[in-house]
């Protein structure tokens, strides 16, 4: 009993020291817009349109970042004024966009223009739940619903973007599809095929209504995945384990700054982007000063083409950033679950589409990730006698956020490691999109479906998932160059060795955007980012090499609608001079855009890229093959990259790192 009150009291300790992690703070220029700062330019929107009979939509609203001298300039110095604080903002009135930057401190409006181009900007929850609700009064719906024998109580509707296909003019309009849930909530496994309905966002009513034909509903048995539906026979308990810290955490979050280890950033928050890292700068403890590794960088873009081109189903190419919001998205994290007992949430918030706050509890969570993986280690055997054996746990600091874009669930990890490597990390998982069928068997099957039987009357289809990394790296500064170490195999002609052939290293440094397009695989390299300015005590560049992750091309042809729209993902690799205008690879107005604004028309212009500020853009990409594993619900499957220091340290920064201190617990072996 004892024992038992005193692991209580220290859990109860151990909760105290978390509460004391994050402290409050004044303003940082980076910081996300705050609740009483969203209401701020709601009612200064407002009031500025307070004449229109129509009422004003807020699409957006996030920080208008200052320019990146200006902040720079004032971190210099952060006793000095800060750069204003600003918000941009796209509204929809009268079936218009309009471009609003207001100024807080002012609280003004600086600048209010109607965008004339091509594509519609973000689609606000509000709007999406009113759209789906449309067909419970729809009369033609509602025949359908009775010539099925459906309760039209256990029929829900969601919204589905309809791309771009060639059309001169287009409408600001989503279609709807509908699925099933008696007997399971998990409708996205239940589809109604063959009914489809066309809803005028603007007018906010059904214009287009198709009945095409009727499949068997797949049936509800075996696809509800909450635990207390689930029955015997059950998988193997796993054992639990027990993370404690007696010394609390070793990071402090001061605002949305974040200090740990020899590691500190900024940590903020975009309806459109979701979390997005900023004034990464780690300590070199040799120099004892920290330098410069990342300006800014988020998920610009997640493009996820679908490969059914059938009536039904063509136009299911999404852009889960800048049609849906991957902050919009982001999802409540569960403790204990989605993140261990160590760590540390924080709130966020958006604007809904009356410009009010919507607060997203538990967005991130922060914690040290110690995962039994190894920092460094070496047995020494050579020397006669000794045995020599040194070994280093690696801890290192994992923000994380979920965002839940229809069916599938995106966990987004960005991994600190004091040895100066950044690790991002993505997981996928959640419930496919299927398209219900007559099959029960694949030997009925005698034509391409598209995607994979994976049960009665369901075909999960093939998809892609592209996400594109914004990654504005500073090494050492804002000057940079990309450089590609080639691997070239060289043949030996001189007869004086024994080899034939060996490889070595030519570097080649991108002079202009078009030499810094890379299609990963064709060529083996290595994808340097350094400072020529500075160097290394024996003369190297400093730098940080791109260490890739799951390598995927787009399939699709260069002319098709929806490659057109997404032409960001046609290199894996592309670097630009920094422009702050040039944030989102798929455009500002993604929804029905028709690719003249993307990261592929920007570089058109081939601009020079040596010893420039620099923007790093890569896209890490999944091509899908549904399997019945997947079915009804898919366990996650990860990938990721790294950015990793290359000749930015003079040695090993982390060769004097110190080791946890052990933590003394009941039944522990500590013996080898």
């Amino acid at each position: 009993m004892a024992t038992t009150m005193k692991l209580i009291l220290f859990l109860l300790l151990s909760f105290y020291i978390f509460s004391l992690v994050v402290s409050s703070h004044q303003h940082h220029p980076l910081d996300p817009l705050t609740p009483s700062e969203f209401t701020l330019v709601r009612t200064i929107v407002n009031k500025s349109h307070s004449s229109t009979k129509h009422n004003v939509t807020f699409q957006y609203i996030g920080l208008d970042e200052p320019d990146k001298p200006v902040l720079l300039s004032w971190l210099s110095n952060p006793k000095s004024k800060p750069p204003p604080r600003r918000a941009f903002v796209i509204t929809r009135l009268d079936k218009q966009s309009h471009e609003i930057t207001v100024d807080l401190s002012t609280r003004s409006i600086v600048s209010d223009k109607i965008y004339h181009g091509h594509g519609y900007p973000l689609l606000t929850f509000d709007e999406q739940i009113v759209a789906s609700e449309l067909p419970q009064t729809y009369q033609p719906f509602l025949k359908s619903i009775k010539k099925r024998n459906l309760n039209l109580s256990d029929v829900v509707c969601s919204t589905f973007t309809v791309g771009w296909f060639g059309e001169v003019k287009s409408k600001r309009v989503v279609k709807l599809l509908c699925f099933y849930i008696d007997g399971s909530v998990n409708l996205y496994v239940r589809p109604l095929e063959g009914i489809t309905l066309v809803v005028d966002l603007d007018e906010m009513k059904i214009v287009e209504y198709y009945d095409r034909f009727i499949v068997p509903v797949p049936k509800a048995k075996g696809t509800d995945y909450r635990a207390s539906k689930q029955k015997s026979p059950f998988g193997s308990r796993l054992n639990g384990v027990a993370l404690v810290q007696p010394d609390g955490p070793g990071f402090k979050i001061n605002g949305h700054t974040v200090s740990w280890a020899n590691w500190v950033f900024h940590l903020g928050f975009d309806v459109r982007a979701g979390p997005i890292i900023s004034l990464a700068s780690i300590y070199d403890l040799e120099k004892q000063k920290y330098r410069q590794v990342l300006y800014r960088g988020f998920i610009s873009e997640l493009f996820v083409p679908y490969m059914d081109p059938t009536e039904e189903w063509y136009y299911k190419n999404f852009f889960d950033s800048g049609e849906f919001g991957f902050g919009q998205s982001a999802v409540s994290l569960k403790p204990l679950a989605d993140c261990p007992a160590n760590a540390v949430f924080l709130d966020s918030y958006y604007a809904a589409e009356d410009g009010t706050p919507v607060k997203i509890s538990n967005t991130f969570c922060i914690f040290e990730n110690h995962a039994g993986h190894i920092m460094w280690r070496h047995t020494e055997l050579g020397i006669p006698g000794e045995v020599i054996r040194e070994v280093r746990p690696e801890v290192s600091l994992v923000v994380r956020m979920v965002s839940t874009v229809g069916n599938y669930d995106y966990i987004i990890d960005w991994e600190f490691k004091p040895s100066g490597s950044i690790k991002l990390g993505i997981g996928l998982t959640g419930v496919l999109e299927v398209k219900g069928v007559t099959y029960t068997h694949v030997d009925q099957i005698k034509e391409d479906v598209h995607g994979t039987l994976l049960a009665d009357n369901t075909i999960g289809v093939y998809h892609d998932h592209f996400l594109t990394y914004y990654l504005d790296l500073d090494v050492d500064g804002e000057a940079n160059s990309f450089v590609k170490n080639n691997l070239e195999t060289i043949r030996v002609t001189d007869h004086n060795s024994p080899r034939k052939s060996y490889w070595t290293v030519v570097s080649e440094t991108a002079k202009t955007e078009s030499d810094a397009r890379i299609q990963l695989g064709l060529k083996q390299a290595e994808l340097v980012v350094v400072n020529p300015n500075k160097k290394t005590k024996v003369g190297n560049n400093v730098g940080y090499r791109l260490i890739p992750g799951s390598v995927a091309h787009p399939l699709l042809s260069n002319d098709d609608y929806p490659q057109i729209r997404g032409a960001f993902t046609n290199n894996n690799v592309w670097v630009t001079p920094y422009n702050k205008s040039e944030k989102w690879a798929g455009g500002v107005y993604v929804d029905q855009s028709r690719g003249d604004d993307t990261l592929a028309v920007w570089s058109l212009r081939n601009r020079q890229i040596e010893n420039k500020d620099i923007v790093l853009w890569y896209t890490i990409g999944f091509h899908h093959v549904p399997c019945q594993e997947d079915f009804p619900l898919m366990p996650t499957l990860s990938g990721g990259f790294e950015l990793r220091p290359t000749n930015f340290f003079d040695s090993n920064p982390v060769l004097k790192t110190r080791p946890p201190n052990h933590v003394h617990w009941p039944n522990c072996t500590t013996q080898p």
